[in-house]
């Protein structure tokens, strides 16, 4: 597995090794030996999640401030662009941004770490979204950052309007955001 590291440190992109033929591809995309080999990290998984969203729907700036969840995420079907962003306020990174395509095609992952707001862009006609969990998801310790902040900034690559959900609508703005420490 080859890992690239981004501008916050903590959050990697994970390339793993494909084995494909004329009749398809294996992957691992997830085996914890060979993930605390590339990243010297051992973290339990409690939950695998899958969504499936349509082109332009975007979800996030998500995260869980009493209950942080680092999480494994990865594309099965088409093509998004996904973004973490530092919340940890004694970070010399805070309010800072990163963002990567992920897709069936690329077959990337992207670790985003505790501390850390979580958001994708669907790029494609639709796409299946998979993620797994350090922590069991906990609606009252949720928090959502507008995804337009202009304080972070995140260029977002929309064709289109954002389709968003009411909860991601209501997010607020990161000066007046739960943050960590």
């Amino acid at each position: 597995m080859n890992v690239v590291q981004t501008a916050l440190p903590g959050v990697v992109i994970l390339e793993p090794k494909v084995f494909g033929d004329e009749r398809g591809f294996f992957f691992e995309s997830f085996n914890p030996r060979t993930f605390a080999a590339a990243t010297g990290l051992s973290p339990t998984f409690v939950q695998d999640n899958h969504s499936r969203s349509a082109k332009n729907v975007l979800r996030g700036l998500h995260y869980q401030i009493k209950q942080p969840q680092g999480k494994l995420v990865r594309v099965a079907v088409g093509e998004v662009f996904d973004v973490a962003v530092d919340l940890r306020r004694n970070s010399p990174t805070f309010g800072k941004w990163v963002g990567t395509v992920l897709s069936a095609e690329n077959k990337r992952l992207l670790w985003i770490p505790e501390g850390f707001a979580h958001g994708f862009l669907v790029l494609s006609e639709s796409a299946d979204f998979l993620y797994k969990t350090t922590t069991y998801y906990e609606p009252a310790h949720e928090r959502c950052i507008v995804w337009n902040d202009p304080e972070i900034g995140i260029r977002w690559p929309l064709t289109g309007a954002a389709i968003l959900a009411a909860k991601d609508l209501a997010g607020k703005r990161l000066q007046d955001a739960e943050v960590f420490g």
